[in-house]
């Protein structure tokens, strides 16, 4: 089978997979970008100065 031809095969199979399955896509990109944002995050995070548990806790419990 060629390139071309198992192309076609795979972009018509998800094609269906998307109008079949269209809350099971869903899901899955709504899981990607989940992952993608908890990424970015992380990152962000190791780019700034660290803050003590007394701290955390203090804005978790409605103080500043």
């Amino acid at each position: 089978m060629d390139e071309k031809k198992l192309r076609g095969i795979v972009k018509a199979a998800l094609v269906d997979a998307f109008k079949e399955n269209r809350d099971l896509m869903q899901d899955i990109v709504e899981e990607a970008l989940e992952d993608i944002a908890v990424a970015r995050a992380i990152e962000q995070g190791l780019e700034t100065k660290t803050a003590s548990r007394k701290k955390v806790f203090s804005i978790l419990e409605g103080g500043q």
